[in-house]
């Protein structure tokens, strides 16, 4: 176990001390001290790679029903310790306590399960009989095929810091039900739940080697753990920019890559809305603010309102954030917490100050919450949530991600097919395209829109997940395509096996 004290790193099946030392990881809410966190050094980082490599094997070779129970019994120990683990989860991230509960720690354990029972999904397609005639490759025959499924080998997982549970859960279950061995580097502002994470597998029995857990702030420990020759894969979750660099250092060697990167999220609202379906467009809109206090890469921040519903739109989605308290995310009645830290807090305000330079109309929001009261007063890092309207396609607040409470809204005109062009239009003119959402009284002009979207999701009258469903981002929000079972596919190479009968 990792023990109490300062975080070692999990290294080969061992709890090894960083050659880094530690430094603080800092509650957002407060600015109190969580824990101390491991700085791994490079050379680390390869050992952990190189463990990897060695466990990779042996690992490949188990039963799917041995891979199974091991996830299975990880899930069980999460569950065991949901308590504990959420409270840290809430420390690290500052998330309100709902959030940290069900959307984090009840998320990774959730999915632990789905990949216990993915460990058991087929691996072998048959594929069509092939009649050949006799030619220069031999004789006439019939040519049988099968496709199979392997695991890649070493998987680096680079974890991103607005959810410590769900992300490298993500990552690391299906990459363990496909046969593989990781390495799981995650985010430097809130690693110990990760930590955590590496206790229940080694608990449930997962072999030395299978799984390691290196961390640390410099860009040299991220870098070891993508150039490693040791490594056959790097899934990353984070920023587009970030993810241009790995994809560069992946390409050298031919890495496989699953990149989540940046979003920008158009959200469609058309002049058909009825009221309830305006209310349930402002509710799913709101969420923004809500998850994650606007750290989320799916989130509807860009609103594309038609001019007639446009006025309403505003009025009542200012008085949704009117009911949106910012406080500290350990009391009732939270629900918008801190963002991750001062710097952060610190980007998000001056997109908002840019906004208005730009010249967009602050409809709501745009000064700094003081939470706290006698010597806590002023403490963490909030941003109030933040309404910008009257915004035009060409401001930097629209065109770029700004991943905190902040929503932007852009009206448009037309009617009939003229509307849906521009609406159309104006959604795809950016360089993301990760989830829209579009929001019609019309269902059929709904799904004719979505159809068109440059967009690796749509939300249609929701911002629901199918979990089932395949998630990734055209354009600059990603490559490739996991959840459900496309992330075992996403963890595996097809192999062909051709013979004559």
């Amino acid at each position: 176990m990792s023990g109490n004290g300062p975080q070692r790193l999990y290294i080969g099946g061992e709890w090894v001390e960083p050659a880094g030392g530690h430094y603080e990881v800092v509650n957002p809410a407060d600015e109190s001290v969580v824990g101390l966190a491991p700085e791994a050094s490079p050379g680390q980082v390869e050992e952990a790679a190189c463990a990897a490599a060695a466990a990779f094997g042996s690992w490949s070779r188990t039963r799917p029903e041995e891979r199974a129970a091991i996830l299975d019994r990880a899930a069980d120990i999460i569950q065991r310790e949901y308590e504990p683990w959420s409270a840290l989860a809430q420390a690290e991230t500052g998330a309100p306590t709902a959030i940290a509960r069900g959307m984090q720690v009840g998320v990774g354990v959730a999915r632990f399960r789905r990949y216990a029972k993915g460990a058991l999904e087929p691996v072998e397609r048959g594929l069509p009989p092939q009649v050949t005639d006799a030619g220069p490759m031999g004789a006439a025959s019939v040519l049988g095929a099968l496709e199979v499924r392997q695991p890649v080998g070493v998987v680096t997982c680079i974890t991103s810091y607005n959810n410590p549970w769900a992300n490298p859960a993500g990552k690391v279950a299906p990459a363990l039900a496909m046969g593989n061995t990781v390495v799981v580097k995650p985010a430097p502002q809130d690693p110990l739940s990760v930590f955590k994470m590496a206790e229940a597998l080694a608990e449930a029995g997962v072999p030395a080697g299978v799984v390691n857990v290196v961390n640390g702030r410099s860009v040299e420990v991220g870098e070891a753990a993508v150039d490693s020759p040791y490594v056959d894969m790097v899934s990353f979750t984070g920023s587009t920019g970030v993810g241009q660099r790995i994809a560069e250092v992946c390409g050298r060697t031919m890495k496989r890559q699953l990149m989540e990167l940046g979003g920008k999220g158009a959200a469609i609202v058309f002049e058909d809305v009825d009221d309830a379906g305006l209310s349930a467009a402002v509710t799913g809109i709101g969420t923004t603010f809500s998850f994650y206090s606007g750290q989320i890469c799916t989130a509807p921040t860009r609103v594309i309102a038609h001019r007639a519903v446009y006025d309403r739109l505003i009025e009542k989605l200012t008085g949704y954030l009117g009911f949106m308290k910012v406080g500290d995310p350990a009391q009732r009645g939270t629900v918008v917490g801190p963002v991750i830290s001062a710097v952060h807090r610190d980007r998000v305000e001056s997109y908002v100050e840019l906004g208005r330079k730009e010249g967009a109309r602050l409809a709501y929001g745009g000064e700094r919450p003081v939470v706290g009261e006698g010597g806590r007063a002023g403490k963490g890092f909030y941003v109030a949530p933040t309404l910008l309207v009257d915004c035009t396609s060409d401001m930097r607040v629209v065109r770029e991600e700004i991943f905190g409470p902040v929503v932007v809204v852009v009206p448009f005109d037309g009617a009939g097919d003229d509307a849906e062009e521009e609406a159309v239009r104006l959604a795809n003119d950016s360089d993301f395209g990760l989830i829209s959402y579009v929001w019609s009284g019309d269902p059929a002009r709904a799904f004719r829109v979505a159809r068109r979207l440059r967009s690796g999701g749509v939300g249609v009258n929701t911002i629901g997940r199918n979990m089932e469903a395949p998630f990734g981002g055209f354009k600059r929000s990603g490559v490739g395509r996991d959840v459900g079972s496309y992330a075992l596919h996403a963890y595996s190479e097809v192999q062909s096996i051709v013979w004559t009968g």
